[in-house]
């Protein structure tokens, strides 16, 4: 009996301890990336979005690292247009789903589901999401703006 006690005890000091980790600990990245790597973006050129009006793969010859995450782009100029203004080109609430982030929470941008509304970049988790987004863009952007960092 004793033993079955202390293996109770055991399991459940255990369980309280991960349960008090700081909320530090268990803050996400400021850039969204997915559990096996580190690309931003999925690995998708940010500038393109911009400067070609669509997704384009981004090189692993021309890669950077910001904000500790790996960003891909097309080609040099790509790249170093990224390097000259960097917060002009990254997607906003770090390509986190923008959505998500007006709710209150975070969620995986998907590349492929993406809008430009004044000048910066959005994703979004899918298709269904960014129909919501698009439908209430401006009112989101508000709501993001306030909720952004602190769901992090």
């Amino acid at each position: 009996m004793n033993i079955q006690r202390l293996r109770t005890t055991s399991v459940l000091l255990f369980f309280a301890a991960l349960m008090s980790l700081s909320s530090q600990a268990m803050a996400k990245a400021p850039i969204y990336t997915s559990f096996f790597s580190d690309l931003a973006v999925s690995g998708y050129d940010a500038v393109a979005y911009f400067n070609e009006s669509k997704a384009v793969e981004g090189s692993e010859k021309f890669e950077l690292e910001y904000k500790g995450a790996q960003w891909r782009f097309k080609n040099e100029a790509n790249l170093n247009a990224f390097k000259a203004s960097p917060e002009k080109y990254a997607p906003q609430y770090g390509g986190y789903c923008a959505w998500a982030v007006a709710n209150n929470d975070t969620a995986k941008g998907d590349p492929l589901q993406w809008t430009i509304h004044q000048g910066k970049l959005y994703l979004n988790y899918n298709a269904d999401i960014q129909a919501k987004w698009e439908s209430d863009k401006v009112n989101l952007i508000e709501k993001a703006n306030k909720n952004w960092p602190d769901v992090l």
